[in-house]
């Protein structure tokens, strides 16, 4: 019998959210399909599992390209049937929206909502034969409320959350567990440390960054969930977060 996958799109640097997530369902004994833009990326994460006995394969895929979503999931299935697929993809793109241009705001539904949708349909088309699969999305705190500064954003993460609660409605009665994980915070990474190193100090000594490795471990809690105690939705912030 053929080992089961997981893809996991949206992997970039090693202290990533992505790459945390396929070490651990590596871990759990799926083979990971390591998933993202950038195929230098993919491979060292990719890499680095195989270092440790896990097994794992890069992919170079664009989460706005139709025909990348489908070869990405003929790929994992090739592999081995997918039991897991997390959506990972989206960066936090600010901006007012006076002076913001129509492509800033495309890109930003593009990469949250429409390919959420591409990743989700091509989740369905595999997993619903076997009835059974997780589907997992990644959210954040624009997915439950609008806010100043952040019109694309917010529009792009509330539209993935309610097609990953209009998936979950549908595929769920038919043995699919959608779920939808709401991050309430910066997340303690290289990205957050990279791009905005003292807003990322200010918030680790405030106790406000949350812990990178906790966050995956509630994506592998979902995915581990027995079919009659299913969750859709879980939020996770630090103990100090105001919200």
């Amino acid at each position: 019998m053929s080992i089961k996958t997981a893809i996991i799109l949206g992997v970039g640097p090693h202290d990533g959210l992505g790459a945390h997530l396929s070490g651990l369902a590596a871990a759990s004994g799926l083979h990971v399909i390591v998933a993202g833009r950038t195929l230098a990326k993919v491979a060292s994460v990719a890499d680095a599992i195989g270092a440790k006995g896990g097994q794992a394969s890069p992919v170079e895929c664009d989460a706005t390209d139709e025909a990348s979503v489908i070869a990405l999931f003929q790929t994992a299935e090739a592999t081995g049937p997918v039991a897991l697929a997390i959506y990972n993809a989206g960066n936090n793109m600010p901006g007012g929206i006076e002076g913001m241009t129509a492509d800033y705001f495309e890109k930003c539904w593009r990469v949250c909502a429409y390919g959420a949708f591409l990743f989700a349909r091509e989740a369905a088309v595999h997993m619903l034969p076997r009835s059974e699969g997780s589907l997992l999305f990644t959210g954040a705190s624009s997915s439950m409320r609008g806010r100043a500064g952040f019109a694309a954003f917010s529009s792009a993460k509330g539209a993935l959350r309610n097609l990953a609660q209009s998936a979950a409605k549908e595929l769920g009665p038919k043995g699919i567990h959608v779920g939808h994980v709401v991050i309430d915070g910066g997340i303690e990474g290289e990205k957050l440390k990279t791009l905005v190193p003292e807003y990322a100090a200010a918030r680790g000594k405030e106790g406000r960054l949350i812990d990178i490795g906790g966050i995956a471990e509630i994506y592998m809690m979902l995915h581990g969930q027995k079919r009659a105690a299913w969750s859709f939705e879980v939020d996770v912030r630090t103990h100090n977060e105001p919200w």
